[in-house]
């Protein structure tokens, strides 16, 4: 069955809105990371017992330390920049689960055409930000367990990822190829499978950062803390931007400047340059707050990007055979 092209306007663009809202939540739950505020809010779902969090330390009962104890632990002293910043992410959050219900919605004449697969997916993405959600209460319950902010921090990967896969795949248009490159699939595959061992590593090496700074005060130490994790993890990034530019290289023979694989690649590339600028000023600075959360960010949407040109290569390229 075909689908009205307002339907499908309306769902490939309510999708990239949502897409984007969700990098969104990604850069300010970097934020609350780099700002120290994961337990501005020491419950879940509500905020020091309420719906609207305390502005002011009068507003909490004398043993609100004890009374909202995390973990067996005492809080720290109550900080209204910490619990605000950390309720504004929570709130973000239902927003975007909202967005990606009405994706879902939106996706539902996809279930009776040729490519049901595009409201499944939806659907499923809806499912994991309940989850998300759910691994959010664990972290705010393990006092911020390391591992459990990776894992919330994956998924949201994966939710974005999915979107991702679902609006490219509505598109119908057809992208034209010059010629074959059997080398092509493989870089492109290599280039996969370096951007997921970099976002691992790179977990792994905030982590790490987490660890030292409870251990040291002085941020200008933290780099001679880290470990093989942090040079393998910066090491893969300079891998990641080489096999950009030469796939980009590869793109400009086989498709024409003006196609969205070509303006896609050179964009994959200044986006690299720009996390890696981010990198050294954490490297270099004492790993500091702001550029945490920036360098979280385009980490994200690097990945995403690459995520659009596999997709896009693997789904909708079409070799173009001119005959005289």
């Amino acid at each position: 069955m075909l689908i009205e092209p307002k339907k499908q306007n309306r769902f490939r663009r309510f999708g990239i809105l949502t897409i984007a809202a969700v990098f969104f939540l990604i850069f300010v739950g970097g934020l609350v990371r780099s700002t120290g505020s994961g337990m501005g809010c020491p419950d879940w779902p509500k905020c020091f017992g309420q719906w609207i969090p305390p502005s002011d330390i009068s507003e909490l009962p004398s043993d609100y330390k004890t009374k909202f104890a995390v973990a067996g632990k005492e809080i720290a002293d109550f900080d209204a920049f910490k619990t605000w910043t950390e309720y504004y992410n929570r709130l973000i959050g239902v927003v975007i689960g909202l967005f990606i219900f009405l994706t879902v919605i939106f996706a539902f004449p996809y279930l009776k055409s040729s490519k049901p697969y595009i409201f499944w997916l939806s659907f499923l993405a809806f499912i994991l930000v309940g989850f998300q959600g759910w691994i959010g209460s664990k972290v705010v319950f393990s006092d911020l367990a390391t591992y459990m902010i990776t894992i919330h921090m994956l998924i949201a990967l994966v939710i974005v990822g999915l979107l991702i896969y679902t609006i490219t795949a509505s598109q119908d248009f057809i992208i034209k190829q010059a010629k074959t490159d059997i080398l092509l699939p493989k870089l492109l595959w290599l280039m996969l499978l370096v951007m997921i061992v970099q976002i691992v590593s790179g977990t792994q090496v905030r982590e790490e950062v987490d660890e030292v700074a409870k251990r040291l005060d002085n941020r200008n130490l933290w780099l001679d803390e880290m470990d093989w994790i942090f040079y393998l993890h910066r090491s893969l990034s300079l891998l990641n931007m080489g096999l950009a530019i030469f796939i980009n290289r590869r793109f400009s023979k086989l498709f024409e400047r003006y196609s969205i694989l070509y303006k896609s690649s050179l964009a994959l590339i200044l986006l690299m340059f720009t996390q890696a600028l981010t990198g050294a000023v954490l490297a270099n600075l004492g790993f500091p707050g702001y550029a945490q959360s920036i360098h979280l960010t385009l980490g994200s949407l690097t990945a995403g990007l690459q995520l659009f040109i596999f997709i896009l290569v693997f789904s909708k390229t079409k070799l173009i055979v001119e005959t005289n």
